[in-house]
């Protein structure tokens, strides 16, 4: 294989081009001093079900836009091996996601902000969340206008919505206008990032309008492999395409924005890791970082489906070919209908128990059901109940099985490890049959598809509960950030790697723990916020 060992130098490399990598290839090479480089695995965004929001069908679990990951086999789940779908074009997860707008709960960063990280509490990332926000009513106390992340409210409406609201409020849970407020407890129509009724992603909103820029340089379809350091500081990222390797020389600073499962992999194979995990693999170990590849975490969501009658639900209304047909018409003409949608339309969040000071729990109620992502909708009128546990205390993992990039990542959630998680499953599933045989629902009739109504005891709801759960696709935590005195933490309060000058880690691998809520918005405001450190230090500098 060849090798180029006189690349091109820049100011700025960036390792990633999800969507961090899209923010901070925006933010970085607005000063036309700044040379930028920006990588990125995967292909162009140019594919239409990247652009059409119900493309996700599609999208989710197509090695074109879907790295096809998956994890090791889960005991909490029965024994299951789940897909871990991430995405693999320019805009990264953004572009496959759900498009819900959500920034979690004030209180999630003010206990970053209680971990000893200052400028990460509420009061710190509320002006962050608000000036790359363009919000469809414009500016007030919680929202902005004028920013590349456009923020607009669904353009379908399903009735069988409105009757779970209906039937929420009728078991204790209030309606709200907005969940994005700091605190998100009750029911509400999601956000979403989209514009007239196309999908939004980080390379639409902050990617595109820098291509322009001649200092800003993209490449696609690269595997980055590692960083290389000169004396305790990142010199080149090298990387490889169409079977050459190259390297990319570092003046400033090199970006790792890969993701919760790709950052720790570049880590490892630069030698930055726990040392005797390198070591295994034959990796000369340059920073011993035990931190790396750990605290993993994800929302695990547990998917009851309702059978109903006497009411629309995407199911009967797509296999139905007339309606069918009328969809695209809809779409085509007024850019409105069920194209429109995202796989979630109305969202409540409410306490799995007393206890909580704050909702734990997240509802996705959809008007569709199936089998699994990717696979065809059932044939018969239903909805799903999806609810995930906001905050699990399970941790999980995400190393190297191997040296080289094209080596599978050994992905170990460790869902429903703790006996707090497992206790949050089974009144997640009691929660979901509070609303959904609440007096507003019964002239529908609805009928447990899954588990089913004979599933009863608490054994049993457990049992069910590993046999449904599934990656709601919110992994985070692996490269966190923490104090000197936190043993564990790969980054300080700035994002900066431990023991290495000139190499950060911003996307949602930094995270200490997860926000209460869809993580695709956090990650854009962690990109932004960390942006504009790189710029301050080099300033000062």
């Amino acid at each position: 294989m060849a090798d180029d060992t006189q690349g091109e130098s820049f100011d700025y490399v960036i390792a990633g081009a999800g969507s961090a990598g899209c923010v901070l290839a925006n933010r970085l090479s607005a000063d036309p001093r700044n040379r930028v480089l920006l990588l990125e695995g995967g292909g162009k965004d140019d594919w239409i079900w990247f652009h059409i929001p119900v493309g996700y069908l599609f999208a989710i679990g197509n090695p074109r836009a879907d790295w096809m990951f998956r994890t090791a086999e889960e005991k909490g789940l029965n024994g299951r091996s789940l897909a871990y779908p991430r995405g693999k074009t320019l805009g990264g997860s953004s572009a496959i996601n759900a498009m819900i707008y959500m920034r979690g709960q004030a209180a999630d960063y003010d206990h970053w902000r209680q971990l000893g990280l200052s400028g990460w509490g509420w009061d710190d990332v509320l002006p962050v969340f608000k000036r790359v926000e363009d919000h469809v009513e414009g500016g007030n106390e919680f929202h902005g206008t004028g920013g590349e992340w456009r923020v607009e409210h669904p353009r379908v409406k399903w009735d069988i919505l409105d009757r779970i609201r209906d039937a929420a409020e009728a078991a204790g849970v209030p309606k709200i206008p907005d969940f994005n407020t700091g605190d998100n407890t009750g029911s509400s129509y999601f956000q979403v990032n989209q514009r007239n009724g196309r999908r939004w992603s980080a390379a639409r909103g902050f990617l595109k309008p820098a291509l322009k820029r001649p200092n800003l340089t993209v490449e696609t379809g690269v595997s980055v492999d590692r960083v290389e350091m000169t004396d305790g500081r990142v010199s080149a990222v090298v990387y490889r395409r169409d079977g050459a390797t190259r390297r990319a020389f570092v003046r400033g600073e090199a970006v790792i924005s890969a993701g919760a499962v790709g950052s720790p992999l570049i880590l490892e194979r630069s030698g930055l890791g726990e040392g005797a995990k390198l070591s295994a693999h034959g990796i000369e170990v340059a920073q011993h970082l035990p931190g790396v590849g750990e605290n993993l975490q994800d929302h695990l969501q547990i998917r009851p489906i309702y059978k109903v009658n006497g009411i629309k639900t995407l199911n009967t209304e797509y296999w139905n070919l007339v309606t069918r047909a009328m969809m695209g018409v809809n779409y085509a003409l007024f850019r409105k209908g069920p194209l429109t949608m995202a796989p979630s339309q109305v969202g409540a969040f409410v306490k799995s128990s007393p206890e909580y000071e704050t909702a734990n729990l997240e509802f996705h109620f959809q008007p569709l059901s199936l089998d699994d992502w990717g696979q065809g909708l059932h044939r018969f009128g239903a909805f799903t109940a999806s609810v995930c546990n906001l905050r699990p205390t399970s941790r999980g993992s995400i190393h190297l099985t191997g040296p080289l990039p094209e080596d599978k990542p050994d992905i170990r959630p460790n869902y429903l490890s703790t006996e707090a998680d497992r206790r949050v499953a089974v009144d997640s599933l009691k929660w979901a049959r509070k609303i959904v045989f609440a007096e507003p629902l019964q002239r529908y009739r609805p009928e447990e598809y899954k588990p089913g109504a004979h599933i009863a005891s608490e054994e049993e709801m457990l049992v069910a509960a590993g046999d449904l759960g599934t990656t709601i696709f919110h992994p985070v935590g692996t490269v966190k950030m923490g104090t000197k005195d936190d043993a564990m933490a790969v980054l300080d309060e700035r994002l900066r790697v431990r023991g290495v000058e000139g190499l950060r880690v911003i996307d949602a691998s930094v995270m200490p723990s997860i926000t209460s809520g869809n993580t695709n918005s956090p990650t854009i405001m962690i990109a932004d916020k960390g942006a504009e450190m790189m710029l301050q230090d080099a300033r000062a500098r």
